[in-house]
């Protein structure tokens, strides 16, 4: 940001000031309390300068990567794993800062490879360097502030009426989306040119499946740090063309539904998301965009891992498979460690998984409960050279509730807190 005759300011926003409670989330080391405030009051000509700086830090480096290890995930083209970096985290980071600084930090190729989805289909999934995770982290943290003031902030709108919905979705939308387009919208409030050319990198790394080699010339590859960010910045244009035209949409990356209070609504609302989404080089998966009356069984529409319908928020069905496999891989009846390391190992699972759910029919978490505690007395019995799964009325007296409740054992149904009701 150029700014002349600024004052020095410390590196971290002031606590408790109105622009740190908002931006809490945002890189102290980076966005200064002058900086937030610029957030705030909007910048000088509406484009940041001099950002590129900030990205090469060391500390910046130092705290992406930081990210990175904790999210951990597996090596890409190089073979370098989290591991292996941290070891000698300390040379390989000074490497990645001269080489940012000096100009010659080229991408490396992206590793792609497939996991399988609950229809029999695939994902592609990209697998970046540890490396380039880490500047991607330190690119984000400094410039997803400047386009996460501009995103709107969604509410359902259930109880006001608007239960007709356009449950839309878009087909291969990472695979698809325009790269000059991407960079004019990352240009339109960026104007430091070395951090554009950083985005235009990134978006141009060449992909990596077995012996092919290609070069993506749309999309950004889901797996890349970055690629959250970007995608949700390419559909902004839409939150405004929506809002501009009185439609309320909710919208999280690229899962999307607009609420109306009428049908005729909703069929004007997908003809104007129709339009917009060809115009930018996109396509609306024809099986999968639909309108309907929320409020009617059947004609229900699912947002971000839950199922409204009928006037319920219930969990999709999806999300309820994930759980169970998590919980299955870390419950095998042939897993020999003892009941409290596999406790441990439940736990953040199911705690994670609840954080999120907790608006969900406190009945389902009862049958979830019984679904964990039965895995585990299979395990008990198998440990004890009993033969059988853990369903009958001996099992349940001899390891009862209370016994997992007392190894630490988190229940779902039992978590004490006022949000816990449908909503």
């Amino acid at each position: 940001m150029r700014q002349e005759g600024v004052p020095k300011v410390p590196e971290r926003a002031t606590p408790g000031t109105e622009a740190d409670r908002r931006w809490w989330w945002a890189e102290a080391s980076i966005w200064t309390e002058r900086m937030v405030s610029a957030l705030v009051d909007g910048v000088k000509g509406g484009k940041w300068y001099s950002l590129m700086d900030k990205v090469i830090r060391p500390t910046t480096l130092e705290a992406a990567w930081r990210k990175v290890a904790r999210n951990a995930g597996s090596a890409g083209v190089d073979g370098v794993s989290i591991e292996r970096f941290a070891a000698g985290s300390e040379r390989y980071l000074g490497e990645l800062h001269r080489a940012l600084q000096d100009g010659s930090y080229r991408p490396s190729p992206i590793k792609r490879v497939e996991i399988p989805k609950g229809d029999g289909r695939v994902r592609p999934l990209g697998i970046p360097t540890v490396k380039d995770r880490i500047v991607q982290a330190a690119l984000k943290m400094a410039i997803e502030p400047i386009f996460e003031v501009e995103f709107p902030a969604g509410k359902l709108l259930l109880k006001e009426g608007f239960t007709h919905a356009v449950d839309a979705d878009l087909q291969s939308y990472f695979d698809s989306i325009p790269h000059d387009r991407l960079v004019g919208l990352v240009a339109g409030s960026i104007s430091d040119s070395a951090v554009l050319s950083l985005v235009e990198r990134f978006l141009e790394q060449d992909i990596v499946k077995g012996m092919a080699s290609w070069t993506p010339t749309t999309g950004t590859p889901q797996g890349a740090v970055i690629s959250p960010l970007l995608a949700n910045l390419y559909l902004h244009p839409l939150d405004v063309l929506m809002e501009e035209s009185g439609y309320r949409m909710v919208r999280y990356a690229d899962d999307l539904v607009i609420l109306c209070r009428t049908e005729a609504d909703a069929l004007a609302a997908l003809r104007l998301l129709s339009d917009w989404v060809s115009a930018n080089g996109l396509t609306l998966h024809p099986d999968k965009t639909r309108v309907g009356d929320s409020h009617e069984a059947g004609q229900g529409f699912e947002f971000l891992g839950y199922r409204f319908e009928a006037g319920r928020r219930l969990v999709r069905k999806k999300s309820l498979k994930a759980l169970k496999d998590k919980v299955r891989s870390r419950t095998s009846r042939s897993r020999g460690d003892s009941l409290e390391r596999i406790i441990a190992d439940l736990n953040p699972v199911l705690r994670g998984w609840y954080n999120y759910f907790q608006h969900a029919r406190s009945a389902l978490f009862d049958a979830l409960d019984g679904f964990v505690r039965r895995r585990l007395r299979a395990i008990l019995r198998k440990q004890a050279k009993r033969p059988g799964i853990g369903r009958c009325r001996a099992d349940h007296q001899r390891w009862p509730n209370a016994f997992f409740a007392a190894h630490g054992l988190f229940t779902l149904y039992a978590v004490p807190t006022p949000a816990r009701h449908s909503r």
